[in-house]
């Protein structure tokens, strides 16, 4: 069986020549992947901060400049010979999650200043839907099953938000999340299913 379509995976092996080096040289110098982990998180703060202010344009630079961080970690663990699946791991998943919580946010502050309740009703939408579609995979994948599946995993999700931001269309990503997330979500109970038969 052909294995599905990571676009995830697919960058990161087209931007290997980008992240080799800074992994490498975050190695040299042995930074903890953790730190870098825990930088990432943080920085969502700022994301969240500028969204709220309504600097949607610049918060969509923002996270395109910032995200990528997301893959270093990971890639500096196994440079450093870290054990694959110990707490990094689990605080990269862990932070993740909390760091979607604090972008999703800003854009609830932002909305509850401008009195918008339609799309704080969206907001809402989005960031239950962001967090299900991770934790099915997660659920899945502590029971044995195979998960990585779906139109808008976390990478994804991203990808949707950093391009309507930078346009200044905060609204048609809400909208776009609130209705593929969870259609992500079926489709990843629907392979589960589909394994478990």
């Amino acid at each position: 069986m052909k294995p599905p379509f990571i676009l995830s995976d697919w960058m990161r092996q087209r931007a290997a020549f980008i992240l080799t080096p800074i992994v490498t040289f975050l190695a040299r110098y042995r930074l903890s992947p953790d730190a870098v982990t825990v930088a990432g998180f943080l920085s969502h703060f700022f994301f969240a901060w500028l969204v709220a202010t309504g600097r949607m344009t610049a918060a969509g630079f923002a996270i395109l400049i910032i995200a990528p961080l997301d893959a270093v970690d990971g890639a500096l663990a196994r440079q450093m010979g870290r054990k694959q699946g110990g707490f990094g791991a689990f605080l990269d998943s862990t932070l993740d999650r909390v760091a979607e919580i604090i972008l999703f946010g800003g854009f609830i502050s932002y909305y509850v200043g401008e009195g918008n309740e339609a799309m704080l009703a969206i907001a809402y939408i989005a960031i239950t839907g962001s967090l299900m579609v991770s934790y099915a995979r997660s659920r899945a994948e502590g029971l044995g099953y195979d998960c990585k599946v779906g139109i808008l995993g976390r990478f994804e999700r991203y990808i949707v938000l950093i391009v309507f931001l930078i346009l200044d269309l905060p609204e048609i990503s809400l909208m776009i999340l609130a209705a593929l997330t969870y259609f992500t979500l079926l489709q990843r109970m629907h392979h589960v299913w589909k394994q478990a038969r």
